[in-house]
Protein backbone atom coordinates (compact mmCIF):
# COMPACT_ATOMS: atom_id res chain seq x y z
CA UNK A 1 0.00 0.00 0.00
CA UNK A 2 1.21 3.82 -1.07
CA UNK A 3 1.43 6.07 1.99
CA UNK A 4 -0.40 9.27 0.91
CA UNK A 5 0.64 12.43 2.18
CA UNK A 6 -2.66 14.30 3.49
CA UNK A 7 -1.08 17.08 4.37
CA UNK A 8 -1.40 19.54 7.51
CA UNK A 9 -3.81 18.50 10.23
CA UNK A 10 -6.90 20.55 10.08
CA UNK A 11 -6.76 23.32 13.04
CA UNK A 12 -9.11 22.48 15.66
CA UNK A 13 -10.59 25.73 17.23
CA UNK A 14 -11.85 26.40 20.98
CA UNK A 15 -13.86 29.18 19.78
CA UNK A 16 -15.52 30.21 15.98
CA UNK A 17 -13.48 31.12 13.96
CA UNK A 18 -14.20 32.62 10.08
CA UNK A 19 -12.35 32.98 6.71
CA UNK A 20 -10.17 35.46 6.19
CA UNK A 21 -9.11 37.15 2.79
CA UNK A 22 -8.69 40.39 1.88
CA UNK A 23 -8.24 41.28 -1.48
CA UNK A 24 -4.67 41.56 -2.51
CA UNK A 25 -3.93 44.77 -4.19
CA UNK A 26 -1.05 45.39 -6.71
CA UNK A 27 1.80 47.38 -5.13
CA UNK A 28 1.40 50.07 -7.02
CA UNK A 29 -2.19 50.64 -5.95
CA UNK A 30 -1.29 50.15 -2.06
CA UNK A 31 0.99 53.11 -2.22
CA UNK A 32 -0.85 54.85 -4.25
CA UNK A 33 -3.70 54.73 -1.56
CA UNK A 34 -1.09 55.04 1.26
CA UNK A 35 0.24 58.45 -0.31
CA UNK A 36 -3.36 59.43 -0.73
CA UNK A 37 -4.02 58.48 3.23
CA UNK A 38 -1.18 60.06 4.29
CA UNK A 39 -1.76 63.36 2.31
CA UNK A 40 -5.36 63.37 3.99
CA UNK A 41 -4.24 62.72 7.46
CA UNK A 42 -1.62 65.30 7.55
CA UNK A 43 -4.30 68.27 7.07
CA UNK A 44 -5.40 66.92 10.33
CA UNK A 45 -5.22 69.50 13.39
CA UNK A 46 -6.46 69.90 16.42
CA UNK A 47 -8.77 72.79 16.89
CA UNK A 48 -9.59 74.94 19.50
CA UNK A 49 -12.10 77.57 18.19
CA UNK A 50 -15.11 75.90 16.86
CA UNK A 51 -18.46 76.89 15.31
CA UNK A 52 -22.18 76.44 17.06
CA UNK A 53 -23.01 73.98 13.75
CA UNK A 54 -25.16 71.41 14.69
CA UNK A 55 -23.61 68.11 13.94
CA UNK A 56 -26.30 64.98 13.40
CA UNK A 57 -26.21 62.18 16.28
CA UNK A 58 -25.18 59.70 13.61
CA UNK A 59 -21.93 61.50 12.60
CA UNK A 60 -20.74 60.25 16.34
CA UNK A 61 -22.18 57.14 16.33
CA UNK A 62 -19.65 56.06 12.98
CA UNK A 63 -17.46 57.74 14.57
CA UNK A 64 -17.81 55.51 17.35
CA UNK A 65 -18.80 52.69 15.16
CA UNK A 66 -15.28 53.40 13.41
CA UNK A 67 -13.54 53.22 17.00
CA UNK A 68 -15.06 49.81 17.44
CA UNK A 69 -12.99 48.34 15.18
CA UNK A 70 -9.55 48.79 16.67
CA UNK A 71 -7.98 46.12 17.87
CA UNK A 72 -7.75 45.19 21.56
CA UNK A 73 -6.31 43.13 24.32
CA UNK A 74 -7.98 40.10 24.24
CA UNK A 75 -10.41 41.51 22.27
CA UNK A 76 -12.17 42.72 25.55
CA UNK A 77 -12.82 46.32 23.84
CA UNK A 78 -12.49 48.04 26.97
CA UNK A 79 -13.83 51.51 26.17
CA UNK A 80 -16.84 53.26 26.72
CA UNK A 81 -17.73 56.68 24.28
CA UNK A 82 -20.58 58.67 26.12
CA UNK A 83 -21.51 61.34 24.34
CA UNK A 84 -22.64 64.61 25.47
CA UNK A 85 -25.03 67.43 23.35
CA UNK A 86 -26.93 68.92 26.60
CA UNK A 87 -26.00 72.03 27.17
CA UNK A 88 -26.26 72.55 31.22
CA UNK A 89 -24.31 69.25 31.29
CA UNK A 90 -21.44 70.43 28.89
CA UNK A 91 -21.02 73.59 30.70
CA UNK A 92 -21.21 71.70 34.34
CA UNK A 93 -17.96 69.78 32.26
CA UNK A 94 -16.40 73.52 31.45
CA UNK A 95 -16.35 74.59 34.68
CA UNK A 96 -15.21 71.88 36.49
CA UNK A 97 -12.43 71.61 33.48
CA UNK A 98 -11.36 75.13 34.32
CA UNK A 99 -11.50 74.45 37.92
CA UNK A 100 -8.77 72.44 37.15
CA UNK A 101 -7.09 73.81 34.79
CA UNK A 102 -6.72 77.32 36.62
CA UNK A 103 -5.16 75.04 39.46
CA UNK A 104 -2.51 73.74 37.05
CA UNK A 105 -1.69 76.90 34.80
CA UNK A 106 -2.08 79.76 37.74
CA UNK A 107 -1.95 77.75 40.74
CA UNK A 108 1.84 76.32 40.36
CA UNK A 109 0.64 72.58 39.86
CA UNK A 110 2.38 72.13 36.05
CA UNK A 111 5.78 71.73 36.33
CA UNK A 112 7.63 74.32 34.51
CA UNK A 113 9.19 72.50 31.70
CA UNK A 114 5.70 71.36 30.97
CA UNK A 115 4.69 74.95 31.00
CA UNK A 116 7.54 75.75 28.60
CA UNK A 117 6.66 72.91 26.21
CA UNK A 118 3.21 73.83 26.04
CA UNK A 119 3.53 77.83 25.87
CA UNK A 120 4.13 77.63 22.23
CA UNK A 121 0.70 76.54 21.54
CA UNK A 122 -0.82 79.68 23.39
CA UNK A 123 -2.71 77.04 25.99
CA UNK A 124 -4.33 78.16 29.02
CA UNK A 125 -7.09 77.51 31.80
CA UNK A 126 -10.16 78.75 29.04
CA UNK A 127 -11.93 75.99 27.65
CA UNK A 128 -15.12 78.35 26.52
CA UNK A 129 -14.98 75.94 23.88
CA UNK A 130 -16.98 73.62 25.79
CA UNK A 131 -19.85 75.40 25.73
CA UNK A 132 -20.00 76.10 21.78
CA UNK A 133 -19.29 72.60 20.40
CA UNK A 134 -22.10 70.96 19.47
CA UNK A 135 -20.57 67.54 20.91
CA UNK A 136 -18.51 66.62 23.85
CA UNK A 137 -17.62 62.89 23.39
CA UNK A 138 -15.73 61.47 26.73
CA UNK A 139 -13.78 58.30 26.50
CA UNK A 140 -13.26 56.51 29.82
CA UNK A 141 -11.36 52.76 29.78
CA UNK A 142 -13.13 49.89 31.78
CA UNK A 143 -10.30 48.39 34.35
CA UNK A 144 -13.15 45.87 34.01
CA UNK A 145 -16.00 45.42 32.79
CA UNK A 146 -19.07 44.25 34.92
CA UNK A 147 -20.82 40.34 33.99
CA UNK A 148 -24.48 39.86 33.85
CA UNK A 149 -23.75 37.61 37.37
CA UNK A 150 -22.21 40.84 38.70
CA UNK A 151 -19.08 39.19 38.75
CA UNK A 152 -15.97 41.34 36.78
CA UNK A 153 -13.72 40.61 34.03
CA UNK A 154 -10.49 41.74 33.76
CA UNK A 155 -9.56 43.52 30.89
CA UNK A 156 -5.73 43.48 29.52
CA UNK A 157 -3.86 46.19 27.73
CA UNK A 158 -6.28 48.96 28.64
CA UNK A 159 -4.59 52.22 27.95
CA UNK A 160 -2.83 50.83 24.56
CA UNK A 161 -6.28 49.28 23.16
CA UNK A 162 -7.99 53.18 23.93
CA UNK A 163 -5.55 54.97 22.82
CA UNK A 164 -5.92 53.18 19.62
CA UNK A 165 -10.01 53.08 19.18
CA UNK A 166 -9.14 56.95 20.04
CA UNK A 167 -6.67 57.27 17.09
CA UNK A 168 -9.06 55.66 15.13
CA UNK A 169 -11.96 58.03 16.51
CA UNK A 170 -10.05 61.06 15.56
CA UNK A 171 -9.72 59.84 11.44
CA UNK A 172 -13.36 58.99 11.59
CA UNK A 173 -14.36 62.43 12.47
CA UNK A 174 -11.54 64.11 10.28
CA UNK A 175 -13.07 61.84 6.99
CA UNK A 176 -16.57 63.60 7.85
CA UNK A 177 -14.84 67.16 8.06
CA UNK A 178 -15.57 67.46 11.77
CA UNK A 179 -12.38 68.79 13.79
CA UNK A 180 -11.41 67.66 17.57
CA UNK A 181 -8.95 68.32 20.37
CA UNK A 182 -7.54 65.44 22.56
CA UNK A 183 -8.08 67.48 26.04
CA UNK A 184 -6.98 66.06 29.20
CA UNK A 185 -7.78 67.74 32.26
CA UNK A 186 -5.62 66.64 35.04
CA UNK A 187 -7.02 65.50 37.10
CA UNK A 188 -10.17 64.38 35.61
CA UNK A 189 -11.97 62.54 38.33
CA UNK A 190 -14.98 65.21 37.67
CA UNK A 191 -15.98 63.90 34.50
CA UNK A 192 -16.82 60.11 36.42
CA UNK A 193 -19.02 62.35 38.67
CA UNK A 194 -20.83 64.56 36.44
CA UNK A 195 -21.39 61.65 33.97
CA UNK A 196 -22.15 58.96 36.76
CA UNK A 197 -19.60 56.74 35.23
CA UNK A 198 -19.32 53.42 36.84
CA UNK A 199 -16.35 52.65 39.26
CA UNK A 200 -14.62 50.19 36.95
CA UNK A 201 -13.75 52.97 34.90
CA UNK A 202 -11.15 56.00 34.69
CA UNK A 203 -11.50 58.87 32.23
CA UNK A 204 -8.85 58.37 29.11
CA UNK A 205 -9.95 61.70 26.81
CA UNK A 206 -12.12 64.30 26.20
CA UNK A 207 -13.03 65.30 22.85
CA UNK A 208 -14.81 68.38 21.70
CA UNK A 209 -16.49 67.50 18.51
CA UNK A 210 -17.89 70.35 15.63
CA UNK A 211 -16.72 71.84 12.78
CA UNK A 212 -14.05 74.79 13.39
CA UNK A 213 -15.29 78.32 13.03
CA UNK A 214 -15.00 80.70 10.41
CA UNK A 215 -11.98 81.94 11.97
CA UNK A 216 -10.05 79.55 13.35
CA UNK A 217 -6.57 79.48 13.71
CA UNK A 218 -3.75 76.99 14.55
CA UNK A 219 0.05 76.86 15.52
CA UNK A 220 2.26 76.66 12.53
CA UNK A 221 3.44 73.03 14.32
CA UNK A 222 6.01 70.68 12.28
CA UNK A 223 5.36 67.44 11.80
CA UNK A 224 8.44 64.85 13.16
CA UNK A 225 10.02 63.73 9.67
CA UNK A 226 10.42 60.09 8.85
CA UNK A 227 14.15 59.70 9.54
CA UNK A 228 13.14 60.78 12.85
CA UNK A 229 10.35 58.75 13.22
CA UNK A 230 11.80 55.35 11.66
CA UNK A 231 14.19 53.10 11.95
CA UNK A 232 15.06 49.97 9.97
CA UNK A 233 17.46 47.44 10.91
Amino acid sequence: MTNQSTGPAPRVHQHPFVPYSPPRLDQAEGLRRAREFHDFLESRRSVRFFAPDPVPREMIELAVVAANTAPSGAHHQPWKFVAVADPDLKHRIRAAAEHEERINYEGGRLPEPWRDALAPLETDADKSYLDVVPWVVVVFAEKSTPRPDGTLRKNYYVNESVGIACGLFIAALHTMGLATLTHTPNPMAFLSEILHRPATERPYILFPVGYPAPDCEVPDLRRKPLPEALEIY
